[in-house]
């Protein structure tokens, strides 16, 4: 009796380790929409790709001339668009469980049909879930990626940015040019007014210079009261003017603390990245010219060698 309940438990369990097998080898060789979208999008958690999926999925079943898909996550924008408009739009806000994960719109120059749209909003039910969980990764993403103080990408960011600058340099060969900012006597502020006025004008620092740049530039806070500054497309020459207009616009930041009113000045090292050159030594050049600038006084630009070695 013993023996018989055993054997038909082990078939029993092999019944059911049958059952998965069929249903994910239905899953997986399926070609029906619904399930080729699910099947795809699960394998990424990047947003931008899970959008790109989704338009192409929505093309094999529902003929279009144009998609977008615009989202915000923190202070970054997420724009996608392939193809050209039409007159005739469908426009949906992407939602789930009261949160907004984007909005997307399809355009084509004829009317969408009932049915058309019904199957459109069955395929964005199948999506909903892996493009939430796309852009909650996303944020996650860009939290690790962001000084919490100043707002403003961090020094992970900035290593991240130097590898993709670089390789971008090596292929088109175009100048990129990197400065180096620190704040002059920044622990003699701490020491004297406290870390609450310190803070704050790291704030107001970081906020002056996002005011000074291009939108093509980018800042981050490298490492306490230092900040880096990318430019692309921009000669030594050039950088350097940069760096002298931010030095003048940083002067003119006063923080009120009590009876007085802090005030600061601040250094350049300033570095045009060499052909075949790696981050650490772009890093390192623009840093050597910021000691020369301490060196010197202060409150100057020093621009590094173009010779390495």
């Amino acid at each position: 009796m013993k023996n018989t309940t055993s054997v038909t438990a082990l078939n029993r369990q092999a019944g059911k380790l049958a059952t998965i097998t069929q249903s994910y080898r239905e899953w997986a060789e399926s070609t029906s929409p619904a399930q080729r979208l699910s099947r795809k999008l699960s394998i990424t958690l990047s947003l931008e790709e899970q959008v790109a999926i989704l338009a192409e999925e929505l093309a094999e079943s529902i003929d279009y001339d144009s998609f977008s898909y615009r989202h915000r996550i923190a202070d970054r924008d997420l724009i996608y668009v392939t193809g050209k408009g039409g007159n005739h739009r469908c426009d949906y806000r992407l939602n789930l469980e009261g949160e907004h994960y984007g909005a997307l719109t399809l355009s084509r120059r004829t009317r969408f049909s009932e049915a058309e749209m019904q199957g459109l909003e069955m395929l964005l039910s199948v999506a909903i879930c892996p493009i939430r969980n796309a852009c909650r990764h996303e944020a996650i993403e860009q939290a690790a990626l962001t000084d919490a103080l100043t707002g403003i990408p961090n020094k992970r960011s900035l290593d991240d940015a130097l590898q993709r600058t670089c390789s971008l340099n090596d292929r088109h060969g175009d100048p990129y040019s990197l400065i180096l900012f620190d704040l002059d006597h920044f622990k003699a502020v701490n020491d004297q007014h406290g870390h609450v006025i310190g803070d704050h004008l790291l704030r107001e620092t970081a906020q002056k210079l996002s005011t000074l740049l291009r939108n093509s530039d980018s800042i981050y806070r490298f490492g306490g009261e230092e900040f880096a500054i990318m430019l692309p497309h921009t000669t030594t020459e050039a950088a350097s003017e940069v760096a002298d207009r931010i030095r003048t616009c940083i002067r003119e930041i006063c923080i009120p603390c009590g009876e007085t009113k802090v005030s600061v000045t601040g250094s350049c090292g300033v570095a045009t990245r060499i052909a075949g050159e790696s981050p650490d030594q772009w890093l390192a050049r623009a840093d050597d010219a910021l000691y020369r600038a301490k060196d010197a006084g202060r409150d100057c630009t020093r621009c590094a060698s173009a010779i390495t070695g």
